[in-house]
């Protein structure tokens, strides 16, 4: 059992013609665990994609994952330990941040250039530790993302019930736990060039968040606030931002 050694591919329906899609198996820390691979036409440079949400809640999509490929990455999204068929348990930022972390290994068995890490909400905080775990990731961008565990807790009162579950309790029985799933005091040991992109209406992952991360960056961060925005951007501003993330991503390849 090698990590990120792939265990089966096989064909996914797409719904682009200029993108193949293939659902891959992989290995992580003895769990098999899924992921849908995306390859366009041409690419060189791979792209890991970080989705957000719980379980069923934000699942990687298709669409997604052809949205980025159509701007020139291979695009690798793992659907977390537990998920879709894959052995293991969810546990929200704790040990399947590995499933992120050795998705880029997958990743790289199919690229020749450089890798970029995004993660929109709970994905997040799985890019940073991405970054942090890894020395080979060349950018990394969280889009809405999460980054204080505890505070999520503390702002999310619909999710508290699950998170006690999957983390063992409150942040004052357990501090330890949401501790260790967040990445912010480790943000100096990643030399990864960051991007922030956050809606200041952002009511299911507030501000707080971006304003907390750009502090801790060791280096200088982008960031990119939107006044009007919230979680989600309208279909118009949302393919805006993937196309001007893509382009800053590889303006950072030359």
């Amino acid at each position: 059992m090698i990590n990120g050694q792939i265990v089966a591919q096989r064909r996914y329906p797409s719904p682009s013609n200029d993108v193949q899609l293939y659902e891959i198996t992989y290995w992580s820390e003895g769990y098999k665990v899924k992921g849908l691979l995306g390859i366009p036409k041409a690419a060189n440079a791979g792209l890991l994609y970080l989705r957000g949400g719980m379980q069923r809640i934000g699942m990687v999509r298709p669409a997604r994952v052809c949205q980025y490929a159509q701007q020139g990455f291979i695009v690798f999204a793992p659907y977390y330990r537990g998920n879709r068929g894959g052995e293991g348990r969810d546990e929200f930022v704790g040990q399947d941040r590995y499933d992120a972390v050795h998705g880029v290994t997958v990743l790289r068995q199919f690229i020749n250039g450089k890798v970029h890490v995004i993660g929109f909400s709970r994905g997040g905080a799985m890019a940073l530790w991405t970054a942090i775990l890894r020395d080979d990731i060349h950018s990394v961008v969280s889009w809405a993302g999460m980054t204080d565990i505890a505070l999520t807790y503390k702002e999310r009162l619909d999710m508290r019930r699950m998170m006690k579950r999957v983390i063992g309790g409150t942040p004052n029985k357990v501090p330890q736990a949401y501790a260790a799933r967040t990445p912010l005091p480790y943000m100096m040991n990643s030399e990864a060039r960051v991007l922030i992109i956050h809606g200041k209406r952002d009511t299911h992952v507030s501000y707080k968040h971006a304003e907390a991360l750009q502090q801790a960056v060791g280096g200088p961060a982008t960031i990119w606030c939107y006044e009007d925005f919230s979680h989600a951007f309208p279909p118009k501003e949302n393919r805006e931002t993937v196309r001007a993330l893509s382009f800053w991503m590889k303006e950072g390849d030359a």
